[in-house]
């Protein structure tokens, strides 16, 4: 039998490591680590798991010390590092954002001409300016971009925006976003053929978990003579399944149903007969 593991990266603390640790879990991948560990090997599965600081995950993963790694997508085209994107993980969401002050007058990607915009990422600021034919001062600095412009540092700032509150209690508004961004499962590009093999069966497992993260599995009983009716309702991924009851002229439905049109759905289900609706959380979705 075959030793190989599969390393990934995950940063070392931190919502993404929780976020992160959660979704292999899930996928039954069980890490014991303690807050000093560096490298621990994964229970019932060929992986271990390297500890870093998000900005060294990219280029661990592009040199091969690391095989995958997870990462936001904007730490990620920050560093430009020469590995490849192979999953989007759904969580860790924010954007990168260009940011003034409220009371000036936003014209456009013209207005940064000949600014000075503090960020943390320079970069992807760089990058975007010169796709906008824009040439402006880029100020980096580490922490509390924010305030530049409040302590006359800078015009403008690009940074990461999540809800905006800070923003708002900057005095700044939001005028351009540059970059959506979320967690990401990143590869290097030379995995061996028995890496490759373990990976897949890792997106296998992830894939199960996300399809079943925003859905709910619905029971319901109907008058027979109002089947059509409710099926008409109903947008599940297939045709729902329809079973007679013990009741003469009585079935039971059942379906999936996605949670943003869950209540949307549940009450027009209600209006066309449908009674007795069980509502019950999917832990696992193999499509």
């Amino acid at each position: 039998m075959s030793d190989t593991k599969l390393r990934i990266a995950v940063q070392s603390k931190g919502r993404l490591n929780e976020d992160t640790m959660s979704l292999l879990a899930e996928a039954g991948i069980k890490v014991s680590a303690s807050k000093r560990t560096l490298l621990a090997a994964a229970r019932k599965f060929p992986m271990e798991v390297l500890f870093l600081r998000d900005d060294d995950i990219p280029q661990t993963v592009a040199d091969g010390v690391a095989d995958i790694g997870v990462v936001g997508l904007n730490e990620f085209e920050e560093r430009a590092a020469d590995a490849e994107v192979v999953k989007s993980l759904g969580f860790s969401g924010c954007r990168l954002s260009i940011a003034i002050p409220k009371e000036i007058e936003y014209t456009g990607a013209s207005w940064l001409q000949g600014r000075k915009i503090a960020t943390s990422y320079p970069g992807i600021l760089r990058r975007w300016l010169e796709g906008q034919g824009v040439q402006a001062e880029i100020h980096v600095i580490t922490g509390s971009v924010e305030i530049s412009t409040g302590i006359g540092l800078a015009d403008a700032i690009f940074d990461i925006v999540s809800s905006g509150s800070t923003l708002v209690s900057n005095n700044l508004k939001e005028v351009e976003v540059v970059l959506q961004s979320e967690a990401v499962l990143i590869a290097h590009k030379g995995l061996s053929a028995e890496k490759q093999a373990i990976l897949e069966k890792l997106l296998f497992r992830m894939d199960a978990v996300m399809s079943a993260s925003d859905k709910r599995y619905v029971l319901m009983n109907a008058p027979k003579d109002h089947l059509e009716q409710i099926l008409s309702v109903l947008p599940g991924i297939k045709s729902p399944t329809v079973m007679p009851l013990a009741q003469e002229g009585w079935c039971s439905i059942h379906t999936v149903l996605d949670e943003q049109c869950f209540w949307d759905i549940i009450g027009r289900l209600k209006e066309a007969g449908a009674e007795g609706i069980l509502v019950l959380p999917i832990e696992k979705m193999i499509l």
